[in-house]
């Protein structure tokens, strides 16, 4: 029985509350904050009506240090679950330190001012949170988080050596838009339009965004294109598993949307530094944000499924062999156990899942953790216990690209 804090009410967050208020064994006290507290309102009248948990609610600026600070002390969770914006990770767990709380999170840190995603920021936490006897948690969402645990369980059960590995992530879901985002516009613009970065012999190999495409067909979905991306889970995989030769990342994109975010990028509505508009200063992709649907608008309106897994090539008792880990998730059946569409969700269970293994203390330490450090069977069971099902199969022979 634990309290815990949740920070953030968009998709992600209410997914998170969903599902801890379902598990009240665990989480016997939910605390939603967000900076505009009508959301976490909202949220809390749907958990109420869903499950009859009541949780409580509070307006918060997590930029504010000692605003988080006092809402802790007066909360006084076992567990900060942190689901804001990345730009807020520093912020939060400096007030974690203060006050002397765990930590858990689903992205890495990202400057504001500059699209860059690596880990570097919050690793320089680990003395900090190890002197205080905490435990910080990274990327406990889907990917990053169970790509990584899918990978950790693939080298303890399916591969004695892992060579290769890729990351397929993949929404065969519509939404009914001619474009939108399937989770905080400003944060999805910024991951999809940086360069391409992959692992490869011991260095990183960089290329121009979305220039390398292939073709997978996925389950229950059907024959997808999908773009090299850099995604957070590769810098932690290559430094937990330097075994592995070549990491990649690929996530899949219609053309409509791809041709939107062409024309976007064109005008200059994704930039990100400030321009001047009739004497003040905006942000093109902020001003952009806000025209566009609020991801947590698209659950009623989703059909479709996600498929996200990892395909490792390695050595199994001297043989070569490859493995495919994934989830098949389904949109319309989660917006109706939790409100929310399945990106979502696939990001939300997780965080309550790592929440959950972290208070009943099947997860422990002290310091700065990513997901590929702990044990991945607790977690593996209950994914297929809460919602996201995984499979496993023996591939033929490894990809081919």
């Amino acid at each position: 029985m634990s309290r815990v804090l949740v920070i953030g009410a968009g998709g992600v967050g209410s997914v998170a509350v969903h599902k801890m208020a379902m598990h009240n064994d665990v989480f016997s006290h939910i605390t939603l904050a967000s900076r505009r507290r009508h959301k976490c309102d909202a949220i809390a009248a749907s958990v109420k009506d869903r499950t009859g948990v009541t949780i409580d609610t509070a307006a918060l600026d997590a930029d504010d240090v000692s605003a988080t600070v006092a809402l802790i002390k007066a909360v006084q969770p076992q567990l900060v679950v942190n689901l804001a914006l990345p730009y807020q990770d520093l912020a939060i767990m400096d007030a974690c330190l203060e006050a002397g709380v765990n930590y858990l999170d689903t992205a890495n840190y990202e400057p504001r001012d500059e699209a860059k995603f690596e880990y570097s920021w919050q690793w320089a936490y680990q003395d900090r949170f190890k002197d205080a006897g905490l435990m910080a948690l990274l990327g406990c969402g889907f990917d990053p988080g169970v790509t990584s645990v899918f990978t950790t369980y693939t080298r303890k059960h399916l591969l004695d050596q892992i060579d290769t590995l890729d990351i397929l992530d993949c929404n065969g879901g519509d939404h009914g838009h001619p474009f939108a985002t399937n989770f905080n516009p400003e944060i999805n613009i910024r991951e999809v339009t940086a360069p391409s970065r992959h692992w490869e012999n011991g260095q990183w190999v960089e290329g121009p965004a979305l220039a390398q495409k292939q073709s997978f067909d996925f389950d229950q979905v059907g024959p997808r294109n999908m773009y090299l991306m850099y995604h957070e889970e590769l810098e932690s995989l290559a430094k937990f598993y330097p075994e592995i030769k070549r990491i990649r990342f690929w996530m899949t994109f219609g053309d409509a949307y791809l041709k939107h975010l062409e024309v976007l990028q064109n005008v200059g509505m994704t930039r990100i530094d400030p321009v001047m508009f009739e004497g003040r200063e905006i942000i093109p992709l902020q001003f952009l944000k806000a025209l566009l649907p609020e991801p947590a608008s698209l659950g009623p309106t989703t059909r479709g499924k996600t498929n996200i897994g990892t395909i490792a090539t390695g050595q199994k008792d001297g043989q070569q062999k490859t493995v495919y880990v994934n989830n098949v998730c389904d949109h319309e059946s989660a917006y109706a156990e939790t409100g929310s569409q399945a990106v979502s969700y696939t990001t939300g269970v997780p965080a309550m899942i790592g929440a959950a293994l972290m208070l009943t203390g099947q997860w422990k330490g002290a310091g700065v953790f990513n997901m590929e450090q702990l044990d991945p069977d607790p977690f593996m069971d209950m994914l297929n216990r809460h919602g996201l099902p995984w499979q496993v199969k023996e591939l033929p022979s490894p990809l081919a690209f």
